[in-house]
Order: structure tokens, then sequence, then C-alpha cells
């Protein structure tokens, strides 16, 4: 996850047995110890973890639900420590309404010849876990359910994917887009019914006009476009061409645009470049700025694609940083595919250890009084995952994820927009037919690391179909 992104909130959900209380005094507070001392400390670099207490009444199950829910957690981590009764937190998981993970886990390590009855009575969860699995099943509803020890290396891992997903799909649901402007004209397959968007996903967007960049523009402030300016030449190499005037326009519809996302506080936005065109009083097209929003977390979709803008959201939420890009070129010497768009990539994801070039593009692709700057952003080699969230048929929400590498490539003195070759894990013809069968748009997102797991985790909470090319 990104800097700024907030971390997933998770309620642990520890369940045991009333009969207990009577059989074995302290038996649920020296679970409760163990919760405390070893299994809250393995949880705490993945997520901000609440744990009050065990419960083993129904009543206190579900006010213990109720509270976890009232604190703003993303997903219900559920333990039992000792053997539970299923039926007692049915009622109040099929209420909760969150992503539950039943945890199947203990504290004791090995069954060894030193094993004893107050051992099993210490770790006897297991069972509990298969009763409540059974019955969550029968009810239809949904959950994850992991086995492993804390001191696996691979325990943590999965919760923390898992984490990561819940977090990701309540976002998704709260999410806010922008549509600046209009989608391109015939590109179809980010065309989507909107209501059906709000219904199923949950994201809410509106429309901003191209106006109101323009008279946004024209209105900042002149010391902060100076300054705007400033950093541009302190932090990228600008061309020797780029003049005072285009650094000016280019930081005025930065804070035009800036102004506009945090006024409305979204999560992502689209623009069409076109739409800018139509306005002739328009100073320039914000690549600069998209790129620059990517890099804060703020998602990004080209040509008015809304699909897009809450793809690359997602993806940075998942697996941050993240990015909006394009296939443009195959790479069949390379086994690649050029990845590049019309000037917008997260400049967060740039090769470390050398300036981003800032060019102008030797050609407007759309009208505008000034000349279009770039920054001309290459991906930091290494593993990767590019991914799409598009519409299959009957409507169903799919994401298309394959997993490959950023190749050591760029940025080319010839190119004056971003540009990265990602290279994946399979000949680059069955990629690109796997990827197309599978519905893949021209539009997608990628991100460093390997995110699949996480991303079918995803695609299973948001009832989603997953597809792996």
């Amino acid at each position: 996850m990104t800097a700024n992104s907030p971390r997933p909130k998770i309620g642990l959900l520890a369940l045991t047995l009333e009969l207990y209380e009577q059989l074995a005094p302290g038996l649920r507070e020296g679970r409760e110890k163990w919760v405390r001392t070893a299994v809250l400390p393995a949880l705490a670099e993945l997520a901000e973890v609440t744990f009050r207490r065990a419960v083993f009444r129904r009543e206190d199950i579900e006010a213990e639900v109720a509270a976890l829910q009232a604190g703003g957690a993303d997903a219900l981590l559920v333990i039992l420590l000792t053997y539970s009764p299923s039926q007692l937190a049915l009622p109040a998981l099929k209420r909760a309404g969150l992503p539950i993970c039943i945890w199947n886990t203990q504290e004791l390590y090995a069954v060894d010849e030193g094993f004893d009855g107050p051992a099993m009575v210490d770790n006897h969860g297991v069972h509990g876990t298969q009763d409540l699995a059974n019955v969550l099943l029968r009810a239809g509803v949904r959950f994850r359910y992991a086995t492993s020890h804390v001191r696996d290396s691979e325990a943590t891992a999965e919760l923390g994917d898992f984490f990561a997903a819940a977090m990701t799909a309540g976002r998704l649901r709260q999410a806010r887009l922008g549509l600046l402007g209009y989608p391109f004209p015939g590109m179809g397959d980010f065309a989507l019914d909107t209501t059906q968007m709000v219904s199923t996903l949950g994201c809410q967007w509106q429309v901003l006009g191209v106006e109101e960049y323009v008279r946004r523009a024209a209105a900042a402030p002149a010391e902060q476009a100076a300054a705007l300016a400033a950093e541009y030449r302190r932090v990228y190499d600008v061309a020797a061409d780029i003049s005072p005037a285009d650094l000016e326009a280019t930081a005025r519809v930065e804070l035009a645009l800036r102004g506009m996302v945090a006024d409305r506080k979204l999560d992502a936005l689209t623009y069409q470049f076109m739409a800018f065109g139509d306005d002739e009083r328009t100073p320039t097209v914000p690549f600069v700025a998209a790129s620059r929003l990517m890099a804060d977390g703020v998602g990004f979709g080209g040509e008015g694609d809304l699909i897009a803008a809450a793809g690359t959201a997602l993806l940075n939420w998942l697996s941050g940083p993240a990015s909006f890009t394009e296939v443009f070129t195959i790479d069949f010497a390379g086994n690649a595919v050029l990845l590049s768009h019309m000037g917008e990539a997260n400049v967060a994801m740039a090769r470390p250890g050398r300036k981003v070039p800032l060019a102008a593009r030797p050609t407007p692709i759309t009208r505008t009084r000034g000349r279009q700057l770039a920054l001309v952003t290459s991906f930091q080699p290494g593993l990767a995952t590019l991914c799409a969230l598009t519409l299959g048929p009957g409507g169903r929400w799919r994401l298309i994820a394959g997993r490959g590498r950023i190749g050591d490539f760029g940025p080319l003195p010839a190119m004056q927009v971003p540009h990265s070759k990602f290279i994946p894990d399979r000949d680059v013809r069955d990629y690109l037919t796997a990827y197309a069968l599978a519905g893949g748009p021209h539009h997608a997102a990628v991100c460093f690391g390997d995110a699949l797991r996480r991303l079918r985790m995803l695609a299973d909470l948001i009832d989603a179909d997953f597809f792996e090319v």
C-alpha cells in the first residue's frame, strides 16, 4: 500500500465455550493472554486490529460484532480459542455485512510425546472452526478460511492479503469518481450503466465541467503557480525548449484539477482529452497533473473511462502504488508489450536515481492555447501485475490480471510520453490472446509486485469473476 493509504481496520472476534467457565476456570483468561501476547503482535504490521475480550454467549457475540462494526472494521477475523457452538455466532455473522475470515490457528505447534490433557484443552478450536464453516456455507454467508500457525512464514502474508482486499472492497463501495468532459465517442469496452455500477460496486460519480476547469486555472493565485512551476524545475528534468509560460500554464491547470478533486473529495477521476478542445480558452491538457495526482493516491482513467478510474484506484488501495496504463505496441522480439498513454502515468513509480523528463508533446492532441507538457515516466524494473476491471457477459464485473515484470527500458530520448515494457510470465502471444478472450479492455492498471492473490480475494468480496492470464 502507498504511504498515504490507511491501514486496514480488523475486528478480532474470539470465541470460547460457556461450559468452560465452570469446568475450567481461568481457561478463557489464558487464551485471551495468548491473543494479546502472540497473535496481536504478529498482526500489528498488517492492520489495526481491535480485540477486547473473548465471548461465549449469543448476546455477547452479537454485542461484540456490533461494537466492531461501529468501530469501523473493514473485516472480521474469527478465531476459535476453544470449541464454540456455531449457532451462537451464526446470526451475528450473517447480519454483519462485513468480509469474514475464519483463522484456524492455535498456540501449540507440535503434538509430541509431551502432549497432555491441559495442552489439548488449550488447543482444540479446530473442530469449532469446522462447525462454523459448515453453517456459514449452509446459510449462504461468504467467508474465507485459513489454516496456519503464527510461526508459519506464510501465515500472516495470507491474512495481510485478505485484510487489504477487505479494506479495498469497503473503499470501493464508498468511492467517489469524477468525469471531466465526456467519454470518448465509440469506445465500447468501457461503456456502462452507471446505475448498475452504483448498485453493484457502490461507486458514486459526478460530472465535472471543462468551463470550471478553465475558470479555476485562470483564477489560480500567481504565487502558487510560480511555486509549482519552480517545483517542476527542481524535481524534474525539464526540456530546454520549455518556456516559463509553458510551466505556468501546466501549473495553473494542476492547481485547477487538484482543487476540483479536493472540493468534491474524489478518490479517482477521468477526463477525455478532446473535451478540453471544446473550450477555446483551455490553457493546456492536465497530463502532468494526472500523473502527480496518481502519485498522491488518486485513481485515474483515460478517455472518460470511469471503470478504469475505479480500477486504478482499487489496485492502488490493494497493492499500491498503481498507475493507469494501456498496451500500445507488441514487442515480439522481447516477449513484451509497450505500456504508454497520451501523457499520464504514476510518476511515483518512475525509475529511481534519475530525474523524470518533462517534455512537450511535439503535436497537440487537442486544441489548447498553450503547449501540452507530459512527464516521460518509465517505470522501475521489477516484478509487476497488470490488471483490468471490466464488465463481462450478463453485466457481471470481472478482474483480469497477469503477472510479469517491468523491463529495463526507457526513458527514450525520442519519446515525449510515458513508456515502459511489461514482460508477462508467459509467451506474449498467449498472454495477449488470453487477455482478449477473457474480455480484457484496452485500459488497465499496473502495480509493482505479485498482486494476484489479493486480486482473487477482492474479486470474491465484490462478487466479481476473476481471470488470471
